[in-house]
């Protein structure tokens, strides 16, 4: 399920200096609503974070980020790494977080990768995005890497707070600003479109070749043959208007296909 920030934004999210972070200024925690008082139902415990995993190169962000995670989720083990480098032999020790707090913008990674090299090392752990300044396409591509939501550094220490427990939730977190943001192109509702045509069992198909899962491992986990998964696969590309799984799985991911996971 993928939900929107609602109400806790600072103006249009300009990039916020990590100085004037407001989140790293101790002091203004005291006017922090007490949780289960004047939160929503995210927020009344029943959400557990035992130990989460902050990358970023600012120490006041990380000590913003470290304050709002220690009042908002009792007993969480905290770590931080400066740099993507850092963070990658803390997992090589460690790997059992229960979340990725990942700035976009780290010295040592050239845009996504560093959310692309965490989910192919790591892939069950949920990574999410965080970022002073970022656009609709730059959120659009970090879902479609994997992200396990966006999160605005920008947000009210509120907002931030209900971020992580929609995120722990099991839900995907995105800007209030992308709701605002222009509709689906008309090439994205050409991909809809064509989606929608197939049936149950190609959009299950779809779902495996999305996960990067080849036919033989398809044909196994459904219980068919690999001439039926074969056959599915070449209905799935004529329905979309490509030629490879490549190209399937990335129009897939363009518009951000999710289904039910096959069992």
């Amino acid at each position: 399920m993928i939900v929107m920030g609602r109400g806790n934004h600072a103006g249009h999210f300009p990039a916020t200096p990590a100085a004037t972070m407001r989140l790293a200024t101790p002091p203004g925690l005291a006017d922090h609503p007490v949780r289960g008082q004047e939160m929503n139902p995210y927020m009344d415990g029943d959400t557990i974070m035992e130990r989460v995993l902050i990358i970023d190169d600012h120490p006041l962000v990380r000590d913003g980020l470290r304050s709002v995670i220690a009042i908002s989720f009792d007993n969480c083990e905290i770590l931080e790494a400066a740099s993507l480098e850092e963070a990658m032999g803390v997992l090589e020790k460690q790997d059992n977080f229960d979340l990725i707090l990942l700035d976009l913008n780290i010295p040592d990674v050239r845009r996504l990768d560093g959310l692309r090299l965490l989910r192919a090392r790591f892939p069950i752990l949920p990574v999410v995005m965080v970022s002073g300044a970022f656009d609709r396409t730059v959120v659009q591509e970090a879902l479609a890497a994997g992200a396990a939501g966006f999160i605005p550094k920008s947000l009210k220490r509120s907002g931030i707070v209900e971020a992580l427990h929609r995120i722990v939730a099991g839900e995907i977190y995105l800007p209030e600003s992308m709701g605002d943001a222009t509709g689906p192109s008309p090439e994205e509702d050409d991909i809809v479109r064509r989606i929608d045509s197939l049936t149950p069992q190609q959009r299950t198909v779809l779902v495996h070749l999305v996960r990067g899962r080849l036919n033989k491992q398809i044909a196994h986990d459904l219980g068919v043959s690999m001439t039926t998964i074969k056959a599915h696969v070449s209905a799935i590309l004529q329905k979309l208007g490509v030629f490879s799984r490549t190209q399937a799985v990335i129009k897939a991911n363009q518009v951000h296909f999710r289904a039910d996971e096959p069992n």
